[in-house]
């Protein structure tokens, strides 16, 4: 499985702003239009928030273009801050809901009063010169109505039109307009129709266009609910630094803050760039960030991030990351990406709009021929009722926006909870997952591992003397285990010595010439392939094994020296969170390159029964192979490098935020904390958020199937009931709020209590 990485994805991927896109079969347009461009890689539309992101190497005016040419307008978003763009999106959805808002009323003024008049049997038919005249005025009114209120329907129709497609504004146009044009019909040319047909429907197309506008004005609202998330992130970002220049301290934009400035930070700021702390000790509450609400102490060497907040003392930090760089800008960055894209279940969607709204268009002359031909008098009416109510009743703008609006959602919670999802395929696979493989090192324990027992097997040698070489050895080692040993040395104030002829034997151990003598350091492989004799020290390397320690033979001119033992320990909420998973069905299995007896023991206090121990880096990612092979889906979570391939293969990767860079862009989901509570709480975000998907998409696919039945008149025949058109459009624009407030629902959801 590749993945681009952060800065591939930051300097090849674009965002434009969509203007016109109306419902679901503009999706796939967009889509279409942008794929068939020479150099675009992908382009994924949002349509809830109606931004397109493109990847690949083409100048956003040559995406423009090809926007523009199938009858949208578009514009770059990639050239502004994410604040710029937020507050762009708010004033324009403001503009915009205030603008329906007031096109509603109008419509509304019209279409209420004739309904009512209506309903209380006033005749709505062309009978005398004075109705001639009266219903004449009112259709001209109405002209006018659907000018001011529906004019954008009408355009968006004409510009599908032609580009020989059909859209959400092609039902509202052709439904409201064959009313309208009706209508007129039987006031200017009354003697032309049977009697009993000459009935106008004026109120059904200034209602329908009313209704319509108003779905259209609770969904703007309601959609930017959804986009919460990514404001509380923004809000994270501080606004000024206190950057430290020709040794005066001043306040600049965080713009305009360089690599290696050194920057102060007093209690109570938040953090403004990525750095390392160079004087001063202090507390960061990393929660708005990792979901941890425990302050993590800082001192001088330590790493910070952007956005958290210093809780107690000043410090003095060396910027590292700035602008686009920094943490909480990728984070922001990944959880967008996340928002725009699609789940499988979601590109299922946008292929059935592609079809469904020609195919309504072909249902609806079906109805008004079979109402022409069958139908009793006036069939002219009926067959203009039934064809106006199918037109009506079919837009497909629920079902557009079923899936993006939960995923947005959906994402956003995660993000709050520490957990970064890359994609929507991620999102969606998360919730099926049944195996979870799990490292040791770094992920059920601290990662930080600490020496405990010192085994002299040869007297003339001391514990020091033992420390001073294992820790000259290791020194080059970016192992756990090694920086353990050299890190007990350090406190120790040992100096270290200088080895040669360094060499590393994956799943062995080293191997070094220190002082003119022969250095091995690792595992009983590395002993029994250089015939060392261990004698009765395997006896009480198995013990110190059994204890979860991990003992490591030194042998120095092929005898053996001692045994170092080190211990790792588990992670505090390891334990509960392991029994999460086990909870809800997920087979847990424990992968790791250290010895047997110490995986087991690890894995006996953990809960774990089914281990894989002393594996190789290559073969880790072959566990994964055989576990899919058995019809597992399988999640593995992982934060060194040598888990980056069997992070790649499985079927849902989760690094550790704690862990390797490597690892972590070989995720598909990122636990900002080091807790594995993230997984319990990743997956059920994943089940809610699908099961979200499927309650939208179940009800958008029903309503828009059942309901063209019953707008082409099947109950008509057993109960004489013919659905209005006026009720099609009430029902069609509201079932878009429904949509949107059920995936809104999501935001109330919490993952289980730990």
């Amino acid at each position: 499985m590749n993945k681009l990485t952060g800065d591939q994805l930051r300097n090849n991927t674009q965002d434009l702003i969509i203007e016109g896109a109306g419902c679901a079969s503009c999706v796939g347009k967009i889509e279409t239009a942008l794929k068939n461009i020479n150099g675009v890689e992908s382009a994924e539309m949002n349509f809830a928030l109606r931004t397109v992101s493109i990847s690949g190497n083409v100048a956003s005016e040559v995406l423009i273009k090809a926007v523009e040419n199938i009858g949208y307008n578009a514009k770059s978003a990639s050239d502004r801050s994410d604040d710029e763009l937020i507050d762009e999106k708010e004033v324009a959805d403001e503009k915009y809901y205030a603008s329906l808002m007031k096109q509603m009323w109008v419509a509304l003024a019209l279409g209420m009063p004739l309904m009512i008049y209506s309903l209380f049997g006033g005749p709505m038919t062309v009978e005398t010169p004075l109705e001639r005249g009266v219903w004449l005025f009112v259709g001209v009114l109405c002209a006018a109505i659907m000018y001011f209120s529906g004019k954008h329907f009408y355009i968006g129709a004409w510009k599908s039109l032609l580009n020989h497609t059909a859209n959400m504004d092609t039902l509202i146009a052709l439904g409201t307009g064959t009313a309208w044009i009706y209508s007129m019909i039987v006031v200017l040319f009354p003697l032309a129709l049977p009697e009993m047909a000459r009935h106008v429907y004026f109120e059904a197309t200034a209602m329908i266009i009313g209704l319509i506008n108003l779905g259209l004005a609770l969904e703007v609202k309601a959609r930017g609910k959804t986009s919460e998330a990514i404001k509380r992130l923004i809000g994270l970002q501080a606004k000024t630094a206190r950057v430290v220049r020709d040794k005066k301290e001043i306040d600049i934009a965080i713009e305009q803050v360089l690599l290696n400035d050194i920057v102060r930070v007093r209690p109570g700021e938040k953090v403004p760039v990525d750095g390392v702390v160079t004087q001063g000790n202090t507390s960061i509450d990393e929660s708005m960030l990792t979901g941890e609400p425990m302050p993590v102490v800082k001192a001088e060497g330590d790493k910070i991030v952007a956005g958290t907040l210093n809780k107690s003392g000043s410090i003095l930090f060396k910027a590292t990351r700035v602008g686009k760089d920094t943490a909480i800008a990728q984070i922001i960055n990944m959880v967008k990406r996340a928002q725009n894209s699609k789940p499988p279940i979601g590109r299922l969607a946008d292929i059935i709009s592609a079809y469904f709204v020609p195919v309504v268009m072909i249902i609806s002359i079906v109805s008004a021929l079979v109402w022409l031909n069958f139908g009793p008098d006036p069939v002219l009416a009926f067959a203009v009722v039934s064809a106006t109510t199918v037109l009506i009743i079919a837009c497909p703008c629920a079902l557009g926006l079923a899936t993006p609006m939960s995923v947005m959602v959906g994402v956003g919670k995660a993000a709050e909870a520490g957990v970064l999802i890359r994609n929507g395929e991620a999102l969606q696979t998360a919730s099926k997952v049944t195996a979870m493989i799990l490292d040791k090192t770094g992920t059920i324990t601290e990662g930080a591992p600490k020496v405990t027992d010192i085994i002299v097997a040869d007297e003339s040698y001391s514990e020091d003397f033992i420390l001073t070489v294992a820790a000259s050895i290791e020194s080059g080692s970016e192992h756990p285990l090694a920086q353990a040993i050299v890190d007990s040395a350090i406190e120790q104030n040992i100096e270290l010595e200088n080895t040669t002829d360094f060499q590393a034997i994956a799943g062995h151990g080293v191997k070094a010439m220190l002082n003119g003598q022969q250095l091995l350091f690792g595992n009983q492989k590395l002993m029994l392939k250089h015939s060392i004799a261990l004698n009765g020290y395997v006896n009480k390397a198995q013990a110190l094994a059994y204890k979860a320690k991990t003992p490591m033979y030194l042998a120095i001119d092929n005898k053996l020296a001692a045994i170092i033992a080190v211990s790792d320990p588990i992670k505090s909420d390891s334990i509960a969170a392991i029994k999460r998973l086990q909870a809800i069905g997920i087979r847990v299995v424990m992968l790791t390159g250290d010895n047997r007896a110490t995986a087991n023991a690890v894995a006996k206090q953990v809960g774990i029964t089914e281990v894989f121990a002393e594996v190789l880096p290559e073969d880790k990612s072959n566990k994964v192979a055989d576990l899919q092979a058995q019809g597992e889906i399988v999640g593995m979570t992982g934060d060194g490098i040598n888990d980056a391939p069997a992070l790649a293969l499985a079927n849902v990767g989760f690094a550790i935020g704690t862990g390797t860079d490597v690892a972590i862009e070989s995720a598909d989901i990122t636990l900002m904390r080091g807790s594995l509570h993230g997984l319990s709480d990743a997956i059920a975000v994943s089940k809610a958020t699908l099961r979200n998907i499927k309650q939208n998409l179940f009800g958008a696919f029903i309503y828009n199937v059942a309901g063209i039945p019953f707008a082409a008149g099947i109950l008509y025949p057993f109960f004489g009931l013919l659905l209005n058109p006026v009720v099609a459009g009430a029902a069609m624009a509201f079932s878009s709020l429904t949509v949107v407030s059920n995936a809104n629902r999501l935001r109330l959801f919490k993952p289980q209590d730990h």
